[in-house]
Protein backbone atom coordinates (compact mmCIF):
# COMPACT_ATOMS: atom_id res chain seq x y z
CA UNK A 1 0.00 0.00 0.00
CA UNK A 2 1.32 3.60 -0.60
CA UNK A 3 -0.35 6.71 1.01
CA UNK A 4 0.49 10.41 -0.63
CA UNK A 5 -1.06 13.90 1.23
CA UNK A 6 0.13 17.02 -0.84
CA UNK A 7 0.47 20.20 0.58
CA UNK A 8 1.66 23.39 -0.91
CA UNK A 9 -1.58 24.79 -2.61
CA UNK A 10 -2.99 28.31 -2.63
CA UNK A 11 -3.92 31.34 -4.22
CA UNK A 12 -1.15 33.28 -6.64
CA UNK A 13 -1.30 35.85 -8.82
CA UNK A 14 -0.85 35.41 -12.79
CA UNK A 15 2.98 34.68 -13.37
CA UNK A 16 3.60 34.23 -9.45
CA UNK A 17 5.39 30.79 -8.18
CA UNK A 18 4.04 28.08 -6.18
CA UNK A 19 5.53 25.12 -4.59
CA UNK A 20 3.54 21.58 -4.23
CA UNK A 21 4.60 18.76 -1.95
CA UNK A 22 3.71 14.61 -1.88
CA UNK A 23 4.80 13.01 0.93
CA UNK A 24 4.77 9.11 -0.03
CA UNK A 25 4.87 6.38 2.79
CA UNK A 26 4.72 2.55 1.95
CA UNK A 27 6.06 0.19 -0.97
CA UNK A 28 8.94 2.27 -2.65
CA UNK A 29 8.23 -0.84 -5.54
CA UNK A 30 5.12 0.38 -5.60
CA UNK A 31 5.59 3.96 -5.96
CA UNK A 32 8.72 3.65 -8.75
CA UNK A 33 6.49 6.09 -11.07
CA UNK A 34 5.03 9.05 -9.22
CA UNK A 35 3.43 11.78 -11.52
CA UNK A 36 1.71 15.44 -10.62
CA UNK A 37 -2.01 15.49 -12.27
CA UNK A 38 -4.47 18.74 -12.34
CA UNK A 39 -8.37 18.73 -12.77
CA UNK A 40 -10.28 21.81 -13.29
CA UNK A 41 -13.86 22.22 -12.81
CA UNK A 42 -15.81 20.85 -15.45
CA UNK A 43 -12.54 19.29 -17.25
CA UNK A 44 -11.03 16.12 -17.34
CA UNK A 45 -8.05 15.12 -15.34
CA UNK A 46 -4.41 15.56 -16.78
CA UNK A 47 -1.29 14.98 -16.72
CA UNK A 48 1.23 17.59 -15.48
CA UNK A 49 4.53 15.71 -14.71
CA UNK A 50 5.80 12.70 -13.74
CA UNK A 51 9.16 11.16 -12.63
CA UNK A 52 10.47 7.64 -13.02
CA UNK A 53 12.24 7.66 -10.20
CA UNK A 54 14.90 4.66 -10.25
CA UNK A 55 15.20 5.43 -13.75
CA UNK A 56 15.61 9.40 -13.13
CA UNK A 57 13.78 10.21 -15.81
CA UNK A 58 11.11 13.10 -16.19
CA UNK A 59 7.84 13.58 -18.24
CA UNK A 60 6.16 17.04 -18.78
CA UNK A 61 3.11 18.68 -20.20
CA UNK A 62 3.97 20.50 -23.73
CA UNK A 63 2.07 23.26 -21.43
CA UNK A 64 4.33 23.50 -18.77
CA UNK A 65 7.28 22.60 -20.14
CA UNK A 66 10.06 24.79 -19.06
CA UNK A 67 8.23 26.26 -16.62
CA UNK A 68 7.11 23.84 -14.05
CA UNK A 69 9.79 21.29 -12.44
CA UNK A 70 9.23 17.64 -10.99
CA UNK A 71 11.47 16.45 -8.07
CA UNK A 72 11.95 14.19 -5.29
CA UNK A 73 13.65 14.35 -1.78
CA UNK A 74 15.05 11.26 -1.42
CA UNK A 75 15.63 11.88 2.44
CA UNK A 76 11.68 12.89 2.76
CA UNK A 77 10.54 10.67 0.57
CA UNK A 78 8.58 13.93 -0.84
CA UNK A 79 7.77 14.47 -4.58
CA UNK A 80 7.83 17.99 -5.36
CA UNK A 81 6.48 20.15 -7.96
CA UNK A 82 8.26 23.85 -8.92
CA UNK A 83 5.30 25.98 -10.85
CA UNK A 84 6.75 28.93 -12.28
CA UNK A 85 4.81 31.43 -14.19
CA UNK A 86 1.25 30.61 -13.17
CA UNK A 87 -1.06 31.16 -16.00
CA UNK A 88 -5.32 31.47 -14.50
CA UNK A 89 -6.19 28.79 -16.56
CA UNK A 90 -3.95 26.51 -14.71
CA UNK A 91 -6.33 27.12 -11.74
CA UNK A 92 -6.91 23.48 -10.38
CA UNK A 93 -7.27 20.35 -8.25
CA UNK A 94 -3.64 19.11 -8.23
CA UNK A 95 -3.24 15.73 -7.35
CA UNK A 96 -0.30 13.39 -6.76
CA UNK A 97 -0.29 9.87 -8.12
CA UNK A 98 2.22 6.90 -7.94
CA UNK A 99 2.59 3.22 -8.76
CA UNK A 100 4.49 0.54 -10.05
CA UNK A 101 6.29 1.95 -13.39
CA UNK A 102 4.79 -0.12 -16.34
CA UNK A 103 6.76 -1.15 -19.38
CA UNK A 104 5.99 1.48 -21.37
CA UNK A 105 5.56 4.50 -18.81
CA UNK A 106 6.92 6.90 -21.18
CA UNK A 107 3.90 6.76 -23.55
CA UNK A 108 1.30 6.35 -20.66
CA UNK A 109 2.25 8.54 -17.52
CA UNK A 110 -0.40 11.07 -18.19
CA UNK A 111 -3.43 8.55 -18.12
CA UNK A 112 -4.90 8.53 -14.54
CA UNK A 113 -5.85 5.06 -14.95
CA UNK A 114 -1.96 3.67 -14.80
CA UNK A 115 -2.29 4.87 -11.01
CA UNK A 116 -3.80 2.86 -8.14
CA UNK A 117 -2.62 5.61 -5.60
CA UNK A 118 -3.88 9.20 -5.47
CA UNK A 119 -3.69 11.84 -2.85
CA UNK A 120 -6.94 13.84 -1.75
CA UNK A 121 -5.36 16.89 -3.71
CA UNK A 122 -4.40 20.09 -3.03
CA UNK A 123 -6.16 23.75 -4.64
CA UNK A 124 -4.28 25.99 -6.76
CA UNK A 125 -6.09 28.87 -7.81
CA UNK A 126 -4.27 31.76 -10.10
CA UNK A 127 -6.03 34.90 -10.14
CA UNK A 128 -5.31 37.41 -13.71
Amino acid sequence: QVQLVESGGGSVQAGGSLRLSCAASGSTYSRDCMAWFRQASGKEREGVAALYISGSTTYYSDSVKGRFTISQDNAENTLTLQMNGLKPEETAMYYCAADVCPPDYGGSWNIPAEYRYWGQGTQVTVSS
